[in-house]
């Protein structure tokens, strides 16, 4: 097992102060890191990280309900407003793996309240933004934000948490973060019919002063005593692998792209292959790559990042789907759409329940057959579909998907300890931010490629379902990858093997 000494943060500098283990390595605690620097309280440590991750997903979902109306004032095709969704994750791609060292060396709480700030200017940017070029960049500004948001806010809770309360500690920090995507899809419908569209990034503004207050009152300033140094090399080969490979799968989908999308492919993969060579046996590399030879942790970053192929592509193709497909308005795409997120709300109690009594493994094997299948149905939805019929589908796919990613974002960590928490989230935020954005590449190519070969140059019915279809099939092989866990993986976060010995001494009382 990987590094398999596990120590709270508290003990950690105890033996340091003591003299017991060296500073080297060791986790700071500053005077000013307050009462929650020991997780006593991690569900309030949880809701105030994920109060200021809401305003991030409530723009994430209200800029999709707003993307064919945004297109028309940019006079652009609704399906290349997917750029201005890509060069977000972009931003989060190439900054992410420079989370953990910045928090290491800066500490964790100013790193959030400079990512918040830089998420406001983001905001502010993309409400003045006259044209799709200027979108696109400020996008990109709100995205190294939102690079920092996500990873820190995660280093945060699992440098605070012990290990048996993993899974409720996720829970709790998935509450205010579902509910963003719930009031997003319909408040955007509403800003887009009766207001201007550039009100959608404004109202971050607010929330964005709340989260500053409320993470300099309550959140803990952890940081590396001795952190490693910057690993600018790796940095720059990263960030130009990362961004090469996404925005030529986006170009792909562009038509007299072909060639300079090919050269952006072959340009990230030579620099993905010469980050590896950099990488391999070096300490404090940005992507830890040893990392990957913790069996759980390699798994849970493969098995979820093809998973996340759909879950990337369907808050681009749904309302593209509504609106472009079905001529539904823009709020009554998003009081639809919201059904995701409703489901996914309501999953929040049942994890922990469930992996008592089934285990990871046996829940993500069944659990990602059901998932999958509740987003392929999508592509036979139909303007002639009762309303119900779509919410109701829409929000059980949302319930298992979620299940699904809190399974997969609790178990990655089993095998990883405390002072290696840094690495571990900046690279396991790194793919699952890089398939997202590959989901929605994936998705624009695919509908791309079906209006080609059904001769049709806006895209129709029959295009969105042929695209839902390729999502969910790639997605589906993460099934290859689910059969590999331990069949005790995550026992001890999960309860799974102390509720079958209770089980059993059970059986054995009655007998």
């Amino acid at each position: 097992m990987l590094r398999p000494r596990r120590r709270g943060i508290a003990s950690v500098n105890a033996e340091v102060r003591d003299g017991i283990v060296p500073a080297a390595g060791a986790i700071a605690m500053t005077p000013e890191m307050g009462a929650n620097a020991d997780g006593s309280n991690y569900r309030l440590i949880a809701l105030i990280i994920a109060s200021a991750l809401f305003m991030e997903f409530v723009d994430a979902t209200v800029l999709a309900t707003a993307l064919p109306t945004m297109a028309r004032d940019f006079g652009v095709r609704a399906q290349d407003m997917s750029v201005a969704l890509t060069s977000y994750l972009l931003a989060l791609a190439i900054f992410i793996p420079a989370s953990g060292t910045l928090a290491d060396r800066f500490g964790s709480r100013t790193v959030f309240r400079t990512a918040i700030g830089l998420f406001m200017l983001g905001s502010l940017a993309c409400g003045q933004s006259g044209s799709l070029e200027l979108m696109v960049l400020s996008r990109f500004v709100q995205g190294i934000g939102g690079a920092m948001m996500i990873p820190v806010g995660r280093l945060v809770l699992l440098r605070s948490v012990a290990k048996q309360d993993m899974v409720n500690a996720m829970s709790w920090l998935l509450v205010p973060a579902l509910i963003g995507p719930i009031v997003g899809p319909p408040l955007g419908g509403l800003i887009v019919t009766y207001l201007d569209w550039r009100w959608i990034f404004y109202i971050n503004l607010p929330m964005g002063l709340l989260g500053l207050w409320l993470t300099g009152r309550f959140i803990a300033n952890i940081r590396e005593e001795r952190p490693n140094p910057f690993d600018v090399r790796g940095f720059l080969l990263s960030g130009t692998a990362l961004g090469c490979l996404l925005f030529g799968f986006e170009m792909v989908s562009r038509p007299g792209q072909g060639v300079f999308a090919g050269m952006l492919i072959a340009i990230g993969l030579i620099a993905g292959a010469a980050y590896i060579y950099h990488a391999k046996g070096r300490e404090g590399a940005i992507l830890d790559l040893d990392l990957l030879k913790d069996d759980t942790f390699r798994l849970s970053v493969i098995a979820g990042s093809v998973t996340r192929i759909t879950q990337g592509a369907q808050p681009f193709l749904l309302p593209l789907m509504m609106q472009v497909g079905f001529g539904f308005s823009a709020a009554r795409s998003g009081t639809i759409t919201v059904a995701t997120a409703m489901g996914s709300l309501a999953m929040k109690s049942f994890a922990p329940r469930i992996l008592r009594r089934f285990g990871f493994r046996q829940a993500l094997i069944v659990n990602g057959f059901i998932a999958t299948a509740g987003y392929a149905v999508c592509g036979l939805f139909g303007p002639s579909w009762p309303t119900w019929a779509m919410f109701s589908v829409l929000a059980l796919a949302g319930f298992f998907m979620s299940f699904q990613f809190t399974a997969y974002n609790t178990i990655a960590y089993d095998g990883i300890d405390k002072r290696h928490m840094s690495s571990a989230t900046a690279f396991y935020s790194t793919f699952q931010q890089l398939m997202l954005s590959l989901g929605i590449c994936v998705a624009a190519l695919a509908l791309h490629l079906a209006m080609l070969v059904h001769g049709h140059e806006a895209p129709e019915l029959g295009d969105f379902s042929t695209a839902f279809w390729v999502v969910t099939a790639i997605s589906l092989s993460a099934t290859f990858w689910n059969v590999r866990f331990a069949e005790h993986a995550g026992a001890e976060i999960s309860g799974h093997a102390a509720a079958r010995v209770a089980g059993r001494r059970q059986l054995e009382q009655q007998h």
